[in-house]
């Protein structure tokens, strides 16, 4: 497969960077709640 670039805005990249330290946070969480469930640790609330 060919090299590629792309030319951005500086703007552009800083949005795209903020975005995916989100999304890796939130596959974190997600991971612990996941576990949190398997082991019982969850309560229903109301």
């Amino acid at each position: 497969m060919a090299n590629a670039s792309v030319t951005i805005a500086v703007e552009e990249y800083e949005r795209l960077k903020k975005k995916a330290a989100v999304a890796d946070d939130l596959v974190v969480q997600l991971e612990a709640s996941l576990k949190d469930l398997e082991a019982g640790r969850i309560k229903r609330v109301r």
